[in-house]
């Protein structure tokens, strides 16, 4: 699958959300996506699940099944779980005793088959989110993306749903995700790009600290929000056009990163790259 000069605003007077995005999403691939609190993140997802069209630019190669976890779901439905789940294996060409059948399963892979009967409306949020996980894995699709799909879903679920998604890219599904969590799937991830403005920034990967030289560094260019300040222990100069430098031990740079996406309000990550 592939995207081209993708640009989106919701009406003409309106700013543009994002602009000239280019990415491709190759079979079996996972890609993080990353980027501060309404900077485009869930606009980006939306496009590449087809909920929404590109206001300029071409979207080409989505795979016929295609799934998407939202960050809020429509909990109200008038179903219960196990008709909700059936019913979307359904829309996605499942005869119907099957779409039953991978409801049920998916039910009690995340420990909600007590649920199967219970309407929508009456879930813990924490049981929504598992109809809404579950809906997207039935029909094992060809292309799988996640907004915030492991907020509200307790540890043995998030494990579950971690479990779910190495076999979707297994079994040669491309798979996009956004998180809060920085060490959600770490080192798992084989792209990893950053919403930037209205662009889309590599994050550049950096080796394993059990790869790299024990003088192997890192310079990450990162831009924070005006009079806020680096995490404690961190130190930074003057980056040229804006920003900071922080020039850190390869081996430390992925623990750098994640403190930096973590802070509150977030820096902005421009650039990483390995020092020769």
């Amino acid at each position: 699958m592939k995207l081209t000069g993708i640009g989106r605003r919701y009406g003409v007077r309106r700013p543009w959300v994002l602009r000239g995005i280019g990415l491709e999403l190759a079979p079996g691939t996972l890609v993080r996506i990353e980027g501060r609190n309404g900077g485009g993140k869930s606009t980006l997802l939306r496009l590449v699940a087809g909920i929404d069209t590109p206001t300029e630019g071409r979207i080409t190669g989505r795979p016929r099944r295609t799934a998407y976890v939202p960050e809020r779901f429509p909990a109200a439905l008038p179903l219960t779980a196990a008709a909700y789940l059936t019913h979307m294996g359904r829309v996605h060409g499942l005869g119907r005793a099957e779409a039953a059948r991978r409801a049920g399963y998916w039910l009690e892979r995340f420990g909600a088959g007590a649920h199967a009967r219970t309407p929508l409306a009456e879930l813990s949020k924490g049981s929504s989110q598992k109809v809404a996980v579950a809906q997207a894995l039935l029909a094992e699709p060809g292309l799988l993306v996640l907004d915030e799909a492991w907020t509200g879903l307790d540890p043995g679920a998030r494990a579950e749903l971690d479990r779910a998604v190495a076999e979707r890219t297994a079994a040669g599904a491309a798979v996009v995700f956004v998180d809060h969590d920085p060490a959600r799937l770490a080192g798992a991830a084989d792209a990893h790009h950053r919403v930037d403005g209205t662009g889309l920034v590599a994050v550049v990967p950096v080796p394993p600290g059990g790869d790299a030289g024990p003088g192997a560094r890192v310079r990450i260019r990162a831009a924070g929000p005006p009079g806020a300040a680096l995490p404690p222990g961190l130190a930074a100069s003057p980056a040229p056009g804006g920003g900071l430098l922080l020039t850190v031990p390869a081996a430390r740079s992925d623990a750098v990163l994640r403190e930096l996406l973590a802070a509150e309000p977030p820096w902005h990550i421009r650039a990483v790259e390995e020092l020769p």
